[in-house]
């Protein structure tokens, strides 16, 4: 059985560093001239295709995905460090979704796609040092990373589908067992379309069960 798993995500890459305003201070150079360093870049965040998964549950629960920001430059010419790329597992299968359109199918295991960039790192005043301006006293701030709304898409296949006559607890059992929210009421066919559930057993490991609007003779 083929069913659609969707969740709404927020990817934001980490914003680059400032470049700094510092000057070499040495007891016998008087003129020691700018030595701010260049910030980091920020880092990225890319999504890969794991075969070994088969839902979108971790991003319901955790829908922000930021990448680490990039330090700031200092004096003595020391650049910022980058920051760190952010790399999150989808199922294969997954399909990126951007204003109505599909922007990216990780169709592939091991694929990889780059979500949102992080913002270049700025100039510290030593990149400015020319012949004709031998003491600027700026820098340039860092750049801001990336950041997109997306929608994750997975066609997913369930494990399990739950069959039976309305109103024998099937909606009943797949909340108790997982964390969908089917409708549960006392009249008859109160599921009108099959609903997903991802139930997580005592060893970790995961399947998705479905269920299933309810039979009549």
């Amino acid at each position: 059985m083929r069913f659609k798993d969707e969740t709404k995500i927020v990817v934001k890459g980490g914003d680059g560093g400032s470049g700094a305003v510092a000057w070499r201070r040495e007891k016998y150079v008087p003129l020691g001239g700018p030595s701010g360093g260049d910030g980091g870049n920020g880092g990225a965040v890319i999504f890969i295709a794991d075969p070994g998964l088969n839902t979108l549950i971790d991003f319901s629960f955790n829908p922000l995905v930021k990448a680490e920001d990039g330090e700031g430059g200092s004096g003595g010419a020391c650049f910022g460090k980058a920051g760190e790329d952010v790399v999150r597992k989808v199922p294969v299968g997954t399909q990126v979704i951007f204003n109505d359109r599909v922007i990216a199918d990780l169709a592939v295991p091991n694929a990889r796609w780059v979500a949102a960039r992080g913002g270049i790192g700025g100039k510290g005043n030593l990149h400015f040092k020319s012949s004709t301006h031998r003491a600027p006293n700026f820098s340039q701030p860092g750049q801001p990373g990336e950041q997109f709304e997306f929608i994750l898409s997975l066609k997913s296949v369930a494990d399990v589908g739950l069959v039976g006559l309305p109103n024998v607890g099937k909606s009943s059992l797949v909340g108790a067992i997982s964390a969908a929210t089917p409708e549960v009421a006392d009249y008859a066919f109160t599921t009108l379309t099959p609903s997903l559930g991802v139930v997580t057993c005592l060893g970790g490991e995961r399947f998705v069960i479905a269920d299933i609007p309810g039979l009549i003779p």
